[in-house]
């Protein structure tokens, strides 16, 4: 696979352009062209002959829509395309004050954490910057009409890297993807507007608390206790909930941002009275807030979500406990929302077709 453009920074940009012997205002056009979501062939203020150099070691166009999928509630779901013919996946959710992605940061993910479909099939490789940038740039311009007033052009104004991988898995490719997302001549999305879920690696935690980016950190928790996080999540055997916990508090020192924390609800398993209780116990005093998920089911797992009104029945005891919480609005059910999903679905089809 060729090198992207997009994992360029705008001065690095500059930098090629020169060493191409081009004049240094092409690197501007150039870079201005790749930020509105254009194919390098597309950007018509640049020559031909630059295009074609780039070309020669540069993919023209590293992400690509292959499928979308609209729910009835407003939320589209993206079957991303790469250069090497990998296939990711994203989701877009519309709200009043603007719209968030869910981004991608690998293809596939190691991790193994029993209630999502990224881990089906392991791991197959990491996202460079620039790919996981360019999820961001292609429905930018897919909805760029719709928002022009708004935002001027740009309809992605919060982003979460809640997608397919784990981010901290992938943490130079992230870090690096971070920096241009928020930079000031690229898209300039402020890094609160940025949430980072992690399953909870520790020490990457510590080197992401000392960047000193105050993004929203979301810690994937579903437990209060080792043993039992571990039935789901294989993680928990290298990082206690005592060292995340620890971790957590010295990236609340460090930004000075509350942390949150995904609690995933699975009939049977974390749900009762008596695991409300013992979440409240853990967390109370702690600037930290939960967000209650309802499970999406996974064909493959034996998981099973559980109902709203018992979901409501949990989240007021925390409530009543003291602590902060939600439980998170399900969006794109019926698309297959959950990450993985649609990847694994797609995948098992080809397969079927190609027997």
């Amino acid at each position: 696979m060729k090198r992207i453009l997009q994992d360029l920074t705008f001065a690095e940009t500059e930098t090629l352009i020169l060493s191409l012997g081009e004049k240094k205002f092409r690197a501007k056009q150039l870079f201005e062209g790749l930020m509105q979501g254009k194919a390098t062939s597309e950007i018509t203020s640049i020559p031909k002959s630059l295009k074609a150099r780039l070309q020669e070691d540069y993919e023209d166009n590293p992400v690509k829509i292959k499928e979308i999928f609209h729910s009835t509630d407003g939320t589209e779901k993206y079957l991303f395309e790469l250069a090497d013919g990998n296939l990711i996946e994203g989701v877009l959710m519309k709200y009043k004050y603007g719209y968030t992605q869910c981004v991608s940061t690998q293809v596939g993910c190691r991790m193994g954490c029993k209630f999502c479909a990224s881990t089906l099939g392991g791991l197959v490789r990491n996202l460079t910057a620039g790919e996981i940038l360019s999820q961001i740039l292609v429905v930018n311009a897919l909805h760029k009409a719709e928002t022009a007033g708004v935002t001027n052009g740009r309809a992605v104004t919060n982003v979460v890297l809640m997608g397919s991988g784990e981010p901290l898995d992938n943490y130079e490719n992230v870090l690096r993807f971070l920096r241009n997302l928020t930079a000031a001549e690229g898209l300039n999305i402020s890094a609160r507007n940025v949430s980072l879920s992690t399953c909870g690696l520790v020490p990457k935690m510590y080197d992401l608390a000392n960047e000193g980016i105050p993004l929203n950190l979301t810690v994937s928790l579903h437990a209060t206790e080792d043993m039992a996080r571990a039935r789901t999540m294989p993680v928990a055997k290298a990082y206690k909930i005592a060292d995340i916990l620890k971790a957590c508090d010295y990236f609340f020192e460090k930004t000075g941002r509350r942390y949150y924390f995904e609690y995933t609800l699975i009939a049977g398993e974390n749900c009762d009275e008596a695991h409300a209780d013992a979440l409240v116990k853990l967390l109370k005093g702690k600037p930290c807030h939960v967000n209650l998920i309802r499970l999406n089911e996974v064909k493959e797992r034996s998981l099973k979500a559980l109902d709203e009104k018992a979901a409501y029945r949990f989240l007021g005891r925390l409530e009543k406990g003291g602590l902060s919480a939600t439980l998170r609005r399900q969006i794109g059910v019926d698309i297959g929302g959950a990450c993985g999903q649609l990847r694994a679905s797609y995948l098992e089809k080809t397969e079927e077709e190609n027997g």
